[in-house]
C-alpha cells in the first residue's frame, strides 16, 4: 500500500463508524436475543426445561437457579432490543458484557473463543457508545463515535 493513509480515508467514507456500529449492535444483539428465545413459550414465559438447566448445567453460586434464569432471560431479550435501537447502548453492552463473563468463568470456560468474539462487538459499544445511527444519539445521549 502506497498510501496507507488515503487508503483509511477512503474505507473510513465506505464504512463510517457509525455503520461499523451498527453492525456490532445488530450481530450482538442476535447472538443473545436468539439465545433468549431458546428460553421462552410464547412472548415471554419462561419453560420449565430452562428453570432445569439453570438448576444443573448453568448453576451459578451465590444466585438461587430461578432468579439467574430469570435475569439472565429478561436480559437476552430487553438488552438486544436496545442495542438495535440504539437506545441506553452502554448500559445495555455492559450488562451482556457481565453476562459473557458469568457464562465464561462459571458455566462454559472451554468457549473463550466464543465469548471474546461477544466481548469484540460489545466492547466498542461500551466504549463509543451507538453511534451516529442510533436513538442515542438523536436524543443527545451519546458523544461521537469518531
Amino acid at each position: 500500500m502506497l498510501n496507507s493513509e488515503a487508503n483509511a480515508a477512503r474505507l473510513s467514507r465506505v464504512l463510517p463508524p457509525a455503520l461499523l456500529l451498527l453492525v456490532a449492535r445488530v450481530g450482538i444483539a442476535a447472538t443473545f436475543f436468539l439465545s433468549g428465545r431458546t428460553k421462552v413459550q410464547g412472548l415471554l414465559t419462561i419453560k420449565p426445561s430452562t428453570y432445569a438447566l439453570f438448576r444443573s448445567e448453568y448453576a451459578l453460586p451465590l444466585i438461587p437457579p430461578e432468579l439467574a434464569a430469570h435475569l439472565a432471560t429478561y436480559a437476552e431479550h430487553l438488552c438486544p432490543i436496545l442495542l438495535v435501537l440504539g437506545l441506553v447502548t452502554r448500559p445495555a453492552a455492559f450488562v451482556l458484557l457481565g453476562m459473557t463473563a458469568v457464562i465464561e468463568i462459571f458455566v462454559y470456560p472451554d468457549a473463550w473463543p466464543t465469548h471474546l468474539s461477544w466481548a469484540g462487538l460489545l466492547l466498542p459499544l461500551i466504549v463509543h457508545g451507538a453511534g451516529d445511527w442510533s436513538l442515542d444519539h438523536l436524543l443527545g445521549r451519546s458523544r461521537n463515535a469518531n
